[in-house]
């Protein structure tokens, strides 16, 4: 019983930190796709909520020390975020959460951009779906490769 807990804390532990974790561990450890996919899910959407919850204080401590710390505003990196969110607005910055940003960061850069919350709840929902399952998906049809045996 605990070894099988053990499983499904793990694909939720990794679906929190670092998405693209969650499918390959839950194939790994033999979980049916359909639970590996809920987990996954269920992992970036507990972060979401828990950092989308506290993220105005979040976003005024980073603010403020960045500002004690004497660095500038925007950088390459803060530059390219806006422009993602200028062109492509929320959806862009939730499709690319689970791949490039993970979820915390994803999560971090929609409150710095002052998006309300129940956009950023949303948009995090259907981008988790949409990529655990293709993530699953695709792990599963590739798992007879050595590297996961």
């Amino acid at each position: 019983m605990f070894p099988a807990l053990l499983k499904y804390a793990a694909v939720f532990a990794f679906g929190m930190f670092k998405f693209a974790g969650a499918p390959i561990t839950g194939v790994a450890a033999g979980l049916p796709v359909a639970v590996t996919w809920a987990l996954t899910v269920a992992g970036m959407m507990t972060t979401v909520v828990l950092i989308s919850g506290v993220g105005k204080t979040w976003a005024l401590h980073l603010r403020r020390r960045r500002i004690e710390r004497g660095k500038p505003l925007f950088s390459r990196r803060t530059r390219t975020i806006v422009r993602i969110y200028r062109r492509f607005g929320m959806t862009g910055i939730a499709f690319l959460t689970p791949i490039l940003f993970s979820p915390i960061g994803g999560t971090v850069i929609a409150t710095q951009l002052h998006v309300p919350r129940w956009r950023i709840l949303l948009h995090m929902a259907w981008s988790a779906a949409f990529w655990s399952f293709a993530l699953t998906l695709l792990v599963v049809r590739f798992s007879h490769l050595s590297i996961f045996q």
